[in-house]
């Protein structure tokens, strides 16, 4: 096949700069974020669009934003990037394919529970494997840092399905709501508890606005109960821990968050049936990507350490 002569004169250097300057929304920022001079990143872009024959930017007063042409070509250049990454981590493999880096994406549930396991567990084995987690919360956002090439895998709730044709998706178990407290609260005493016998605890609870918030709500309805007065309502886990550790405070948490052993060592759950709280984790990757040896590892482990979850659900 014949080399395109506009593919030639692209060079890398001003593919960066194109994609730095998109992220960063203006020439300055994205000058600072390089360390490069500003005349230099404006030079850039100006040789890009001049060999392209096509306006790559528009300039705003706000900053400037890429044109369909731009998008078209950040879109591939994110995609070279990440293959050149990949090809760089492939050959560290082939000396030592138990090191590298590893970039995951999970809920606040998935990050402190089987993904934490995760790592623990890695981290024990393979001392030179390093590990990027990002939070996030919403499915859209679980998708876009797929489709960024930003993590390399994603572990979080699954609601329904993904109908994305560029998602893989497979269930690694099914999470269930359960109701839970300290060790040291009295009700952990009991061997039966009613769900309405709870209704005026002191709670610690999600935004209602949130999809685990409102499942709590959804729950209690599906008992014929009114959701519980909530005392304290906080997306803070660390908040939320530190009120269970009074001993006087009840919340919902995902069970697998007491399966694993890096956290919530002191918290037991509650006889208290919540109807209707089984939703299934999953783990997304991007359709047609090749993912480097530490990632297929870490895959393979997020498995083994789902299987007694997933066991769970058929006995």
């Amino acid at each position: 096949m014949a080399d395109d002569p506009l593919v030639n004169r692209l060079k890398l250097r001003e593919l960066r700069i194109l994609l730095a300057v998109t992220q960063a929304g203006s020439m300055g920022k994205a000058a600072l974020a390089l360390s490069i001079s500003q005349p230099a990143v404006s030079r850039a872009i100006t040789d890009m669009e001049s060999s392209l024959g096509v306006s790559l930017l528009d300039r705003t007063p706000q900053g400037v934003e890429p044109t369909p042409y731009g998008r078209a070509l950040i879109n591939r250049g994110l995609i070279v990037f990440d293959e050149l990454r990949l090809g760089v981590n492939e050959i560290k493999s082939i000396a030592d394919p138990t090191a590298g880096e590893v970039r995951i994406g999970g809920s606040s549930a998935t990050v402190v529970g089987v993904i934490a396991a995760v790592i623990d567990r890695l981290a024990a084995k393979h001392p030179r494997v390093s590990f990027h987690v990002v939070v996030t919360a919403e499915p859209t956002a679980h998708f876009r840092l797929l489709r960024e090439r930003n993590v390399d895998i994603v572990i979080a709730g699954m609601y329904a399905p993904p109908s994305e044709a560029d998602i893989d998706s497979e269930i690694l178990y099914e999470d269930q709501m359960v109701v839970v407290a300290s060790s040291k609260n009295p009700w952990t005493r009991r061997r039966k508890i009613k769900l309405a016998e709870l209704a005026n605890e002191p709670w610690a609870l999600l935004p209602p606005d949130t999809r685990l918030g409102s499942a709590v709500a959804e729950a209690f309805r599906a008992n014929g109960l009114e959701a519980p007065r909530t005392t304290v309502t906080t997306e803070s886990g660390h908040l939320r821990d530190t009120l269970l550790a009074t001993g006087r405070f009840l919340t919902v948490l995902q069970r697998s968050l007491l399966q694993f052993p890096v956290k919530h060592p002191s918290l037991k759950v509650l006889p208290a049936e919540l109807a209707a709280t089984r939703r299934p984790t999953g783990l997304m990757t991007l359709k047609n990507r090749t993912l480097s040896p530490v990632a297929r590892l870490f895959i393979e482990c997020a498995r083994e350490i789902a299987k007694p979850l997933a066991k769970r659900k058929s006995e």
